[in-house]
């Protein structure tokens, strides 16, 4: 073949080529950006934002650019920082960069931008966050298609009762929308799609109202019960000048008191709780700081009285002798006072609801025993999402937070004590020690089943954890449901930390971003953040592990590898028993193989560190031990664990 003389085509020519062809139609005009732009070496910048903007909307070329030197953005700033909001987690989005570039720059970068890859992960890490560090962070979603794809995320903050701070961004004027984009990503009402399961929305038309409602969303959303509220940014007013005449004032933040129970109720709740035989304490989200955890087992130990603890959050320690967790089906039945500190799902604690093609409850209370619920959920309802439940029957109910009510209660128990009563609860308290520590036991000789087997099975892969984390300071940040609840049955947990639940509406998607949002909240504190990860649910958003990685954020994370929605192995496990089929066809549509999916170099590939997949339970306590040393050294650290189902 012969050889060319024509030179490779360089990017010079390529450029003169291409402005000699749109001469023919037009005249050229040769901005300073493409002279500029020209004169660069290869890669050696991006194009400017002149030019980028002159791209987007082709009238604006050639137009005199108009400088802002204080645009409102910088005020939206100004009042965030005031509040000592920590992080804005988010995944950029045009509709709120004047919000952003505020941020860097006039901000300073603070709070901090925590870069995420996708807005449904940025509102998870929100609600991880807010469990541990008990406030709100902000995310920013973009306009219409940001808001969808954090809503799952927001709907199970909102039934989580975690408070976040939700900015949507949005250009509401339409003369003022640039392209088709714009169009397509701008709503009239911004919090619409939204506003079922968020406490408030508002959507400000000037700074000062900006301002104000900022400021009272913050307060809103840490105020039990705790929620995700939503404010829109108008592009206008993040970029347009602060107008001479607005006085820049910051709407001051005022103390704050979580609503408590009243007086009178909360001395009659003492006295059936003095006089009853077995009262028992029910527990769901009622710790929502160490204080909760702290008020709850002195009320406790007042009463030597049962405590069974829902696991939506620490609210007791799980081996305190009074917590009665692993019997709860007994004490319910002994029972002849119950109280609900709020108690998720109260009516389906006391009832068993079986049937097999129609619920069919059955009470597990026995006769004349009473019902008592103290909730701050009972201050706030939506209709439309059903998060509130079947309506129990109760014989007193308290509209009020658990935690900022336990102090009144405990001085009205105090009060009503005698020596007699003293000596009979110390007696109650003695059997139910030694009825929790039979319990123990028990849990220990199940977990020894399978305890060789490959898959590992689930008990292996908790204790084999425990056993490396347990002299640390450690934090489960992962819900323990999809591991049949074995750190509960088997750890000491005693902190509020230790435990944060998982995810409230029970979505999908959830655990990867709220994995991240309460290892970037432990980080401050050196805590060694741990998580057992279900492998479909990492699926739905693995940037998360990005994000870990670029912003150094220390974490394990045990991959629970079974291989399948194993979830929904069981309920069509239960379906084809229920119709008297086979459930040898039930692995179709709810496996997770052919292929199998490399956990450990999918995490490589984000950029943390990894090992596995592991598969060998002798091979797992070592590998636990380098994850965590790679851990104290500021890293995230993935193992993949291939496990049995549930």
């Amino acid at each position: 073949m012969a050889k060319t003389t024509n030179p490779p085509l360089g990017r010079r020519r390529f450029l003169k080529g291409a402005a000699a062809g749109a001469a023919v139609g037009a005249t050229a005009i040769v901005t300073p950006e493409v002279q500029a732009q020209d004169a660069q070496p290869r890669g050696a910048a991006p194009p400017s934002a002149a030019h980028l903007e002159a791209e987007r909307n082709p009238s604006a070329r050639g137009a005199q650019s108009e400088f802002v030197e204080r645009p409102g953005a910088d005020y939206m700033v100004d009042v965030i920082q005031s509040l000592g909001v920590e992080y804005f987690i988010a995944n950029p989005g045009s509709s709120f960069r004047g919000l952003h570039e505020s941020l860097i720059s006039h901000g300073g970068n603070k709070p901090e931008f925590i870069t995420c890859t996708h807005e449904e992960i940025a509102a998870a890490m929100c609600n991880g966050y807010a469990k541990i560090e008990g406030k709100p962070a902000i995310t920013a979603v973009h306009g219409t298609v940001g808001t969808q794809h954090a809503a799952m995320a927001i709907y199970n903050a909102y039934c989580d009762q975690a408070p976040m701070i939700v900015l949507a961004g949005n250009r509401r004027d339409g003369s003022e929308r640039r392209s088709y984009v714009e169009w397509v990503h701008s709503v009239q009402d911004a919090a619409a799609m939204v506003r079922d399961y968020t406490k408030w929305d508002d959507n400000p038309g000037s700074l000062e109202h900006w301002g104000e409602s900022m400021v009272r969303g913050y307060n809103l959303a840490r105020t039990p019960p705790q929620m995700p509220v939503m404010l829109v940014c108008d592009e206008d007013l993040q970029e347009q000048a602060i107008p001479s005449s607005f006085s820049g004032h910051i709407p001051k933040l005022g103390a704050h008191k979580p609503p408590a129970g009243d007086p009178g109720s909360v001395n009659e709740v003492a006295r059936m709780l003095v006089n009853a035989e077995n009262p028992v304490l029910i527990t769901g989200l009622s710790a929502r700081t160490p204080q909760g955890l702290k008020l709850l087992v002195e009320l406790a130990e007042l009463l030597q009285c049962a405590v069974i603890d829902q696991k939506r959050r620490m609210n007791f320690p799980t081996r305190h002798p009074l917590n009665q967790t692993l019997r709860q089906r007994a004490v319910i039945g002994e029972a002849d006072l119950l109280v609900g500190l709020d108690v998720w799902d109260f009516y389906g604690v006391v009832h068993l609801q079986g049937g097999n093609l129609r619920v069919e409850p059955r009470s597990l209370i026995k006769p004349g025993a009473k019902l008592v619920s103290i909730a701050a959920s009972d201050l706030f309802f939506k209709s439309n999402y059903q998060s509130f439940f079947r309506n129990t029957e109760t014989d007193l109910s308290l509209p009020g937070d658990t935690e900022a009510t336990l102090p009144s209660l405990i001085e009205a128990v105090k009060r009503l004590l005698t020596e007699d009563k003293k000596r009979a609860f110390a007696a109650r308290g003695a059997k139910l020690a030694e009825a929790s520590k039979l319990a123990l036991e028990q849990q220990r000789t199940a977990a020894t089943y399978a305890w060789d087997a490959s898959p590992i099975s689930t008990a292996r892969m908790s204790m084999e954890l425990w056993s490396k984390i347990k002299n640390e300071d450690w934090s489960l940040v992962s819900d323990s449901f999809w591991v049949s609840h074995w750190p509960q049955r088997l750890w000491d947990m005693s902190k509020h930390y230790h435990y944060i639940g998982g995810a409230g509406a029970e979505g999908v998607g959830y655990l990867a971003g709220a994995t991240v949002g309460a290892a970037l909240a432990n980080k401050k504190y050196n805590r060694l953040t741990v998580s057992i990860q279900s492998d479909g649910d990492l699926m739905y958003g693995p940037g998360a592990l990005w994000t870990a990685a670029h912003h150094r954020i220390p974490m394990l994370i045990l991959m629970h590898n079974n291989r399948a929605y194993h979830q929904e192995i069981m309920q069509l496990q239960h379906i084809a028993g229920q119709r008297n089929r086979g459930f040898e066809q039930c692995n179709i549509g709810t496996t997770i193989t052919d292929p199998n999916i490399d956990y450990a170099k999918l995490a490589s590939s984000l950029g943390v560190e990894s090992y596995g997949p592991v598969s060998d339970p002798a091979e797992l306590g070592p590998a636990i031990q380098r994850g965590i040393e790679a851990v104290k050294r500021g890293n995230p650290y993935l193992i993949d664990v291939v496990t049995q189902g549930r």
